[in-house]
């Protein structure tokens, strides 16, 4: 795609309060951005009456970026619908709950399905393509964007919800079986007796409407890919740029209509980034929080196409709502970029060019202020762009090392978030227990130094298990609540070819409807099995049993859950100190073919699940040891095949590490041989490739 990290932010010269192109396209080149993202967002000023289309406007712009060799991706504008379409065909606004339509004034506020929203949305994305997907500043296209924002309750579809059930189940008496709906006196008769879902509080219905309401999603995005595709060359690409958060969304599947995955990661920033992280750091509803969690968010992105992917929207300066102004310190966009790259980033694009001066996100604030006046946010941006213009190729589509791999599962977490199995601190349903249960395990691998590679449940079940071995010889199942038969014997199978398979909390319980198990598929192997579980009011102290390979530090604690195992043919690694939860082992492990399975019956606070990830993968991959506690180092194979190494410095005091290798830095030359010192400033970062 490029032979530089791709590096740009959106633009929008049709935002700005005066006329400044020239300004802004040459600021850009001096920053050496290479990539701006324009057009996505404004419908109504592309077609500002019913049929009445206006497409100069944005001639200059791609002229412009054309003139100094910045590249562009043109978005598609369906995620933002001019009043005259909405005022023109109000059925086609999205429903909340049957019958009660969502307001207009923000964004997809629309029912995407709706033919009279296609008809429109048709027309428009081929004026914009016949127009310009020829010009040669185009190098790819966004379709839509963030999709997956609404779960629509319109008629049309829930209609198309049952024609899918009904060409899935055959006929009522077998959805009946299936669903269990003899269950409160549910059974259907007809086709016609399915409710609706505003009330619904059968789990077997909604696995079956959310993963309906997401394959809409997919099949809107294919729609709108194949369209774009009439009028692309083949080297432009076809994307979408992912909210990984969105509720109707299956990422997976989603990408598997488009030519790359792109994804916008935010995170907190300022002490945010700091490590150690200090005590009750904050939580943010969407803003990925701490060290660990930007990682993930690049890990996540991975994982959707288990390639390299896109960053079409990053922070800028401060990213959120007027009374959330928190612009990172100097040198934490280095930082936050470079991990980006580390974990498989190709493209970093900033959200945005130009800080608005009206509108929902007039305090989004972007590379440039209010003013339009470059300054320190431009200053370190621009530095950015620098130093990926020193490392070249060699960064852009790094293919990141993993020493343990995590089985994600997006119908699991749907489930969770209308059934809780964690409560929240005030003791009501805590609608996010499946990060609750899966992120523990991610933090604790990142808090001792070992790196995670993340899959879908259904890429797993399509790599032969001895070979999924070979790639990742730990693997971790947490909160794989819903798995149907295959996708557990799989898990046994990968343990038997020389696997380690960890258990955690709520795996393996449910099988593809969502039906509890009453035989538990995974017991044999695990040698161990659960009869009963509770929720905790308060965490429990742990400890190591005698013997235990696990090396357990002060204070590690359980915390949220307890799985009731009991052992019948498994090692116990440690128990709860405890009178009653005392009875049960907190985990075990037992040997399985020419492998192993070990069940974590918690959610293991900080320190039991850096203790675990310690013993899982005892020697990291990077060979890094011995960090500061401020310091990480993500590491991965270049484009030419050789070894990255990014080592950062979360923190405001200096730190050093010892080199465990012979290592050249990636922008200024330098030769350290192994066991050298390597010095990091306050937020630094530093590139190395290997010899």
């Amino acid at each position: 795609m490029a032979d530089r990290v791709l590096f740009g932010a959106a633009y929008y010269h049709e935002y700005q309060p005066y006329e400044r192109l020239k300004a802004d396209l040459d600021l850009m080149k001096e920053a050496r951005f290479t990539v701006i993202r324009v057009g996505e967002s404004v419908w109504s000023t592309w077609e500002p009456d019913n049929g009445r289309l206006e497409l100069d406007w944005l001639q200059p712009v791609l002229d412009g970026a054309r003139e100094r060799g910045i590249s562009v991706v043109l978005g598609t504008p369906t995620y933002a619908v001019p009043p005259w379409l909405s005022r023109q065909y109000p059925e086609i606004a999205a429903e909340h709950a049957t019958g009660h339509r969502i307001d207009w004034g923000a964004r997809q506020e629309i029912d995407f399905s709706h033919p009279a929203f296609r008809f429109h949305a048709e027309r428009v994305i081929r004026a914009i393509l016949a127009r310009y997907a020829e010009h040669a500043a185009v190098i790819g296209f966004q379709v839509d964007n963030e999709p997956g924002l609404r779960l629509p309750h319109n008629h049309g579809v829930f209609q198309r919800f049952v024609d899918h059930l009904r060409a899935t189940y055959g006929d009522v008496e077998t959805l009946n079986r299936e669903w269990g709906l003899v269950y409160w006196s549910h059974r259907l008769s007809t086709w016609a007796d399915l409710w609706t879902p505003d009330g619904n509080a059968q789990p077997q219905y909604d696995v079956a409407w959310r993963a309906f309401l997401a394959r809409q999603t997919t099949e809107f995005v294919a729609w709108q890919a194949d369209i774009v595709r009439e009028y692309a060359r083949p080297e432009q690409f076809v994307t979408t740029c992912v909210a990984y958060g969105h509720p109707a969304l299956q990422d997976d599947e989603l990408t598997d209509k488009l030519d790359v995955t792109a994804g916008n990661p935010y995170y907190d920033m300022q002490d945010g980034l700091e490590l150690p992280a200090p005590t009750g750091s904050r939580e943010h509803p969407w803003l990925a929080t701490g060290v660990w969690g930007l990682v993930k968010s690049a890990d996540r992105i991975f994982s959707s196409r288990q390639e390299p992917f896109l960053v079409t929207e990053t922070n800028a300066q401060a990213i959120g709502s007027p009374w959330d102004n928190r612009p990172a310190f100097d040198g934490q966009w280095r930082q936050a970029a470079w991990a980006l790259v580390a974990r498989g980033a190709r493209m970093i694009e900033y959200w945005h060019w130009h800080t608005l001066h009206f509108g929902a996100e007039t305090y989004w604030g972007g590379v440039l202020p209010h003013s339009g006046r470059p300054g320190r946010v431009y200053a370190e941006i621009a530095r950015l762009g620098a130093e990926f213009d020193t490392a070249g190729a060699l960064v852009a589509g790094i293919r990141p090392d993993a020493d343990i791999a995590m089985v994600y599962s997006a119908p699991s977490k749907w489930l969770m978030q209308k059934y809780p199995p964690l409560a929240k601190a005030d003791g009501g349903p805590d609608p996010a227990a499946y990060d609750r249960i899966f992120d523990p395990f991610y933090r604790g691998a990142f808090d001792a130094g070992r790196q995670v590679r993340i899959y879908h449940a259904r890429q797993l079940g399509q790599i032969p298990a001895d070979l999924a071995v070979g790639r990742h010889p730990v693997l971790i199942a947490a909160g794989l609540y819903l798995a149907d038969d295959a996708m557990l014997d799989w898990l046994v199978a990968y343990a038997a070819a020389g696997g380690h398979l960890v258990l955690g909390p709520r795996t393996g319980y449910a099988d593809h409807e969502g039906r509890a198990r009453h035989e538990s598929r995974l017991a044999e192997a695990a040698g161990a099995r659960y009869d009963e579980f509770s929720n905790l009011a308060a965490d429990l102290s742990v400890r190591a049993t005698p013997g235990s390979p696990l090396e357990l530090p002060d204070g590690a604690s359980a915390t949220h859950w307890v799985d009731g195992l009991t052992v019948e043919d498994a090692e116990v690694l440690a128990e709860y100190d405890h009178p009653h939860f005392g009875r049960w082992p907190v985990a075990t492990t037992r040997r399985h073919g020419g492998g192993r399975v070990t069940s974590v019956g918690t959610v293991p606070g900080r320190g039991l699940a850096q203790a675990l990830a310690t013993w899982l993968a005892p020697e990291p991959v990077s060979g890094w040891r011995d960090l500061p506690a401020s310091a990480t180092v993500m590491t991965g194979t270049g484009t030419d095949g050789r070894r990255v190494h990014v080592v950062h410095n979360w923190s405001w005091r200096p730190a050093r590490a010892q080199a465990p290798t012979s290592l050249t830095d990636v922008l200024d030359g330098g030769w350290l041989p192994s066991g050298a010192e390597v010095r990091l400033g306050a937020w630094d970062v530093r590139v190395f490739v290997a010899g």
